[in-house]
């Protein structure tokens, strides 16, 4: 609660989308809460800010950047960031159309890395100062640009020097130490039985009575339909005919 600063809303109702309860944002940072509850190495998000203005998209990276701080490894797709946003994150895998890709590799203090790594291409327009790196690699790597410049940049990747130095990086880490055993648990639940089930229960007696329209509902349907049931199936197992 404390890592996605949701302290001030942990007694809150998560409510319905846009009628009650929490905010789009908030609703987000609680889903990667939910996420976190199991202490994972690698979160993957999927477009963790779209559908949120600017204060939003905001609260919501600082969280990750939280997340990050502690040792995980935060992987998502970002669409359309802006610049505070797109400067947050450590490295970049970016892709033309096809699923090429054309780099690989840290972004540096105001993409730095990446603003050199294009501008080195011959030909490939400078940054203008304040401009939105993510929205300036989007326009010197279009279709477009490549039919004008006569360079593929996906071939310009592969014979570059951060290819060479990423590819030697996977293969590094793709060998297992020598010293590393293989990872066993003893159980495959974190939690004996006794416990689940009580969690479970509190969690569902808490789900329903915090709704007691839903619940009142509920019931005045059950029983109304097996009266109607018992009703019209009276004494239908005691009725033999021959034919």
């Amino acid at each position: 609660m404390e890592l996605v600063e949701l302290n001030p809303l942990s007694g809150a109702l998560v409510g319905l989308p846009g009628v009650n309860g929490l905010s789009t944002e908030q609703r987000k940072r609680l889903t990667i809460a939910v996420e976190l509850v199991a202490n994972p190495s690698i979160v993957f998000m999927d477009e963790p800010t779209s559908g949120l203005d600017a204060r939003s998209a905001a609260i919501v990276m600082r969280t990750v950047r939280n997340i990050v701080n502690t040792g995980r490894t935060i992987v998502c797709t970002i669409h359309q960031p802006s610049i505070d946003i797109f400067e947050s994150f450590d490295e970049l895998l970016f892709m033309k159309r096809g699923g090429q890709l054309i780099y690989a590799g840290p972004l540096g203090p105001k993409s730095r890395n990446l603003v050199e790594f294009f501008q080195a291409v011959p030909g490939v327009p400078k940054i203008r100062d304040g401009y939105n790196p993510a929205a300036w690699m989007l326009d010197v790597t279009s279709t477009q640009m490549e039919q004008i410049l006569g360079v593929d940049f996906a071939e310009y990747y592969r014979q570059s020097k951060l290819f060479l130095q990423t590819k030697e990086i996977v293969e590094a880490l793709s060998k297992p130490n020598s010293e590393v055993k293989e990872l066993t648990f003893s159980t495959k639940y974190a939690q004996p039985f006794c416990a689940q089930f009580i969690a479970c229960l509190w969690k569902q007696n808490l789900s329903y009575w915090r709704n007691p329209q839903y619940t009142a509902v509920r019931f005045f349907y059950t029983v109304i339909i097996s009266l109607m049931f018992g009703t019209i199936c009276w004494k239908f197992g005691s009725r033999r005919y021959v034919i």
